[in-house]
């Protein structure tokens, strides 16, 4: 595996970079900030990146993005200080497959960086439940939102085509109903969303989170 290391502490790049070649693993760079980790993943095109996070200039989870927007396949390993759950969930959702705490022991450290190569994502213990709490609070008030809508879920379904473009003729193809009955529901969310036309649904539904990729039969 090579592996670029990203941190504007040089001794402890230098005790990581040991470490890791004392367990056979290439290390073949080494950044001082973010924007240098960007710059070096596109000259030495690494398998990892192990970055920090606070760092001059770029900092690492503005670097996570970047290198994840521009290299899918390089896989980014955040080790940091911070327990911050606000970092962790940033780190997360910029694409990172991994967050881990400098406090680790070795022995730990060994064993989950061992989990990439089974493409497992790899968290610090503790954080994980963190994490969960999190996803659960974002999907309660996801539920929550919808909820207070009072749209049925047919209605959110007509509701997700709609902001996709698509005709009455269309959505009623896709979710197999009548144009007739896509219609109807489409005159019931515009009254209970209290919206004028199918242009301010459209803006309502985008708004809301009403409007994923990829669309799926309701």
């Amino acid at each position: 595996m090579r592996i670029l290391l990203a941190d504007d502490h040089a001794l402890f790049r230098a005790g990581l970079a040991s470490l890791l070649r004392a367990w056979g693993l290439d290390v073949v760079g080494q950044a001082n900030n973010g924007e240098e980790a960007i710059t070096k993943v596109r000259e030495l095109h690494p398998d990892l990146v192990m970055m920090d996070i606070t760092m001059p200039g770029t900092n690492g989870l503005e670097a996570t993005k970047a290198i994840k927007t521009m290299f899918p396949d390089v896989k980014i390993v955040i080790v940091t200080v911070s327990d911050d759950e606000q970092d962790l969930f940033e780190a997360i959702k910029s694409g990172a497959e991994g967050y881990l705490l400098k406090n680790l022991q070795e022995k730990e450290f060994a064993d989950l960086i061992n989990r990439l190569d089974r493409n497992e994502p790899i968290i610090s213990p503790g954080l994980a439940n963190k994490l969960l709490q999190e996803f659960v609070r974002l999907k309660e008030e996801e539920h929550s939102s919808q909820m207070e809508t009072g749209l049925t879920e047919r209605e959110e379904g007509v509701l997700r085509h709609v902001a996709h473009g698509a005709t009455n003729k269309e959505i009623a193809g896709s979710l197999q109903i009548s144009p007739h009955t896509v219609n109807f529901h489409m005159k019931n969310i515009l009254s209970k969303l209290h919206l004028r036309n199918r242009a301010e649904a459209v803006a309502w539904a985008f708004e809301h989170g009403f409007a994923p990729n990829e669309l799926t039969k309701d």
